[in-house]
């Protein structure tokens, strides 16, 4: 026979924040205690009101599991003491100990206890006790006169109730003075007083009769339907919010929501300030009229069925919002008065880092960089300008920063003209000089969370650019998995300025991520960072880029950084990638060729390679390879300067067969394969057409076969021939990734 055990704790009101996860976290302790202490039960259901946490577990078992444990003991040939002290501590007879034959050991001991079902209310009770004075909450306090000593109770708020049955009998639990009962209390208003429950069967409805929902999930229905229900009804669309959902869920044992209205005149500030002054300050949704702009209209959330249909709660909250509005519209119409540039000396003012100087030194940085970018070719001109031809860092002795040879997609036909890419530069280092200076507005001040957002209304309203007003509010994006990267080319070039910056002053001065912690969010930059390269395909060699944004007067410093970000940058490519069903092998298969820093070909070169190797020929031909890359490795072979394998050479001076050594039929096939595969496989990589030279490379897989299947690469006199058309094999293959590096 089973019954449903209950359990409320009811205190002052938790957090709407903690709710969730402490809801959550009843259930999970006390159903690891119960199964710790081998009481079955079927499931748990937990609950979380403002006033209450709340889990009903159901199915309990009327006893704990019976058990049987087995103690070791002394040998039986122990001196009596010991084997006394040992009965002691089992509280058994000496008949009833085993021997067992240990060998060595010889002739030992042993007790074999078994251990009778425990009721389960003791169980529960224990458990109950357990749970509350282990709760992880992220903040808790202690109170009352017990409070002097660190070895009182903690809770999130001063407990006041607790309630445990099982079924309809009371299960007695003590903890910091308060004793479990059968009463709860209803809804503060709706139903003050006391409410006794007779059992797990009747306490959600008993509460719901007292105007009390436990059901989160309940509450937060109610309030999405209520709300969208109400705009509607106005003629308005509700802007959803699911974390304001939650919060006012939260706040709430019986909501009620409302549609109120503000003063249109506030509409004159940016509909973001109002949504955020909404949201942030007073839990508000906010609505958008027919043509999807905002509307002067908010719902807010009451906690109680009011009789005047909660007329007056609208207009306490109107009054309360346009408080709140009228601060906004002061920052805002202040902000107005300054232009950024004349902000920015404030900037320096403002530390960045200790180690890496002000928001102004940062400012000046990414200023220089993003006009770099632009200059050499690496931001593509505005569509119908054309991209023009990529000039070579390396020649200009910035670098190796360039692709040398740019993609076909992203280059135009057209060259561009010195007027628009210099042009493009000008707003590029315009944007980032006054990207910054919001920072030390009025309205940034209040709402940190609408820096950028608020340069850009800055710099459109004193008359900027709109490519840099729009550069100034995207230029943080993309700010997280899902967010919008931007596309425009002076958004691009800062926004790629910034994260270039970031990972490198950061990493030159010796703070980068380590294990779990990334304090400066360089893990998201680097994301970030991915994220612009490849939605506007920027043909970048990223390692020259980070060698330049370093001090040129430590060189070695420059390039061994450089080379732990650009390592860095692969480990956040493979975590990237991962979605997308990139292995993260084949990542590391074409890292490992060296010089691969351009991360579109990169990412091209592994695409080619993943679909190759899930074909027939790409995995016998990972197979030849495995095999001869194993057999040279054991032979610890060095191929020499004359090998005899190739009538071109590769490198090395032409010789001919016939004076020293005739090969095989399948020799000589596998090396007729190599002498038309790999001129033909360079070629494919040198116009970066990686499919080809994947489709050359599969001409090899039968030569290959053939030449294991019927060759003995070890015969006497011919050994050296063969290991080095085997090498010669496996550096074709290397051309286009390490193989080495794939697993399978």
């Amino acid at each position: 026979m089973t019954e449903d055990f209950l359990l409320e704790l009811r205190c002052e009101e938790i957090p709407a924040r903690m709710q969730e996860k402490a809801r959550t976290d009843l259930a999970s302790l006390f159903g690891e205690r119960l199964k710790s202490l081998n009481l079955p039960f079927e499931r748990i259901e937990s609950y979380a009101t403002p006033r209450r946490l709340a889990l009903i577990v159901r199915g309990v078992a009327a006893t704990t599991l019976a058990m049987s444990e087995e103690r070791k003991g002394p040998r039986a040939d122990a001196p009596a003491q010991a084997i006394e002290g040992f009965l002691r501590s089992t509280g058994l007879t000496r008949d009833q100990l085993v021997e067992r034959d240990m060998g060595k050991a010889g002739q030992v001991l042993f007790a074999v206890i078994d251990r009778p079902g425990v009721v389960a209310g003791s169980v529960l009770a224990s458990a109950a006790t357990h749970v509350i004075h282990n709760f992880p909450w992220p903040k808790s306090m202690r109170w009352g006169a017990a409070s002097s000593s660190t070895e009182s109770l903690r809770w999130v708020r001063p407990l006041q109730g607790i309630i445990a049955l099982l079924g309809d009998k009371l299960v007695p639990v003590e903890v910091a003075g308060v004793k479990s009962g059968v009463q709860t209390m209803g809804h503060r208003f709706h139903h003050p007083g006391a409410i006794t429950i007779g059992s797990a069967a009747d306490y959600i409805e008993k509460l719901r009769a007292c105007h009390v929902i436990v059901d989160g999930a309940e509450r937060r229905a109610i309030i999405a339907v209520g709300a969208k229900m109400a705009a509607t009804k106005a003629g308005l669309t509700l802007v959803e919010d699911e974390g304001l959902l939650y919060e006012n869920a939260g706040l709430t044992e019986w909501p009620v929501p409302l549609l109120g209205r503000f003063d249109p005149e506030f509409l004159s500030v940016p509909p973001e300030v109002i949504q955020l002054t909404a949201r942030v300050n007073q839990k508000y949704f906010v609505c958008r009229d027919a043509a999807g702009k905002l509307a002067n209209a908010f719902v807010c959330t009451a906690n109680i069925d009011a009789s005047d249909g909660g007329a007056k709660i609208v207009e306490g909250n109107q009054k309360v919002l346009a408080a709140r509005l009228s601060d906004a519209r002061f920052f805002y119409e202040t902000d107005l008065k300054r232009r950024l540039e004349d902000l920015q000396p404030k900037l320096e003012k403002i530390v960045f880092h200790e180690k890496l100087g002000t928001v102004a030194d940062k400012v000046e940085r990414v200023a220089k960089l993003a006009r770099w970018l632009v200059e050499e070719g690496i931001i593509p001109l505005p569509s119908g300008e054309g991209r023009g031809p990529l000039a070579s860092a390396r020649e200009k002795g910035e670098g190796d920063a360039l692709s040398s040879d740019p993609h076909p997609s992203a280059t135009s036909s057209l060259p561009p003209s010195p007027d628009g890419r210099g042009n493009l530069a000008n707003l590029a280092e315009r944007t980032a000089r006054l990207a910054k200076a919001d920072l030390v507005t009025g309205m940034v001040g209040e709402f940190p969370e609408l820096q950028g957002l608020m340069g850009g209304y800055y710099a459109a309203a004193q008359g900027e650019d709109p490519a840099v007003a729009e550069a100034i509010r995207d230029h943080y994006k993309p700010v997280g998995q899902g967010d919008d990267v931007p596309t425009a080319p002076v958004t691009v070039a800062v926004a790629l300025a910034e994260r270039i910056d970031t990972l490198a002053q950061f990493f030159a001065n010796d703070m980068k991520p380590t294990g779990s912690k990334d304090p400066f969010a360089l893990r998201r930059a680097a994301l970030s960072l991915l994220q612009i390269i490849f939605e506007n395909n920027l043909r970048v060699r990223i390692f020259g880029v980070f060698t330049r944004q370093m001090d040129p007067a430590q060189a070695r410093l420059r390039e061994i950084v450089s080379d732990e970000i650009v390592g860095f940058l692969i480990d956040r490519l493979k975590v990237q990638q991962k979605e997308a069903g990139v292995r993260h092998d084949l990542i590391d298969a074409v890292f490992a060729l060296g010089g691969e820093d351009d991360l579109v070909r990169l990412l091209a070169r592994v695409h080619a390679l993943q679909a190759f190797v899930n074909t027939e020929d790409g995995k016998n031909l990972l197979a030849g390879y495995k095999r001869a890359a194993n057999i040279l490795k054991k032979e610890n072979f060095v191929i020499p300067a004359k090998a005899g394998i190739s009538g071109d050479g590769a490198g090395q001076e032409p010789q001919d067969f016939s004076l020293s050594y005739t090969p095989e039929n399948e020799e000589a096939a596998l090396i007729q394969a190599l002498d038309s595969a790999a001129p033909l496989a360079d070629a494919a990589i040198a116009r970066e057409d990686f499919e080809g030279a994947m489709a050359a490379l599969a001409t090899l897989r039968a030569p290959i076969d053939a030449f294991f299947d019927k060759v003995m690469v070890n015969e006497p006199g011919k050994r050296e021939h063969r290991l080095a058309l085997l090498a010669r094999m496996r550096d074709a293959v290397h051309k286009v990734a390490d193989f080495s590096r794939i697993e399978g």
